[in-house]
């Protein structure tokens, strides 16, 4: 009896210890996030060397150019381990992976998944060249061009004795006379000598 007990808290601790290891293992790889279309899936990231290959794993090609394909990974040999890699173009896979996005381009349906664009063909689905449109070119705005320092409010001075009031309607004036002015609205530096020879027209000095 105590031989069975010694023998099933050995096993519990292998158990434990298998566990803590896999965690290790999970941990260790490097995981990369695929949010292209919206895909928003985890795979291994391309270089990362498994110890052996995972359950249902698809042997694809013959000789040197063998594959093995599980969920959207690919693995070709790497020694006695397996290295995720990306297909080369033109291997044919016998079914997609369970998480995939279509995509429509040029009117042509693409399967996409980890990288790697798929069309239909007799044998299943082939690896392609991924099409231009499916790496659209983000175009950066230029930046606009620095604005100048805001010119400060010019000191108006009444050369002829004008009253505040006087000088407030002369002022209107004089900027409805400048709106008038060949290119007033669009280049500010017209209007504001528009409106400076106005109002030294009308009795001002400004500075």
């Amino acid at each position: 009896m105590k031989a069975l007990i010694l023998a099933a808290a050995s096993a519990a601790l292998l158990a434990c210890a298998s566990a803590h290891a896999d965690v290790r293992a999970r941990l260790s790889i490097g995981m990369v996030f695929d949010s292209r279309y919206h895909h928003d899936h985890y795979y291994p990231a391309p270089g990362y060397i498994a110890p052996s290959l995972p359950y249902g794993a698809v042997v694809v090609g013959a000789g040197p150019g063998r594959y093995w394909f599980h969920g959207g990974v690919w693995y070709q040999p790497w020694g006695p381990r397996y290295r995720v890699a990306l297909p080369p173009v033109g291997l044919v896979v016998p079914l997609l992976p369970p998480a995939y996005v279509t995509v429509l381009l040029d009117g042509l349906p693409y399967y996409y998944a980890n990288g790697v664009y798929y069309r239909p063909v007799p044998e299943g689905y082939a690896v392609v060249t991924p099409p231009a449109q499916a790496v659209p070119v983000q175009i950066q705005p230029a930046a606009p061009a620095p604005r100048p320092p805001a010119k400060p409010e010019p000191i108006i001075y009444p050369r002829n004795h004008q009253t505040p009031e006087q000088l407030e309607a002369d002022r209107r004036e004089c900027n409805r006379w400048a709106t008038t002015q060949p290119n007033a609205q669009a280049d500010s530096s017209v209007f504001n000598r528009a409106v400076e020879a106005c109002m030294d027209g009308r009795g001002y000095t400004m500075r």
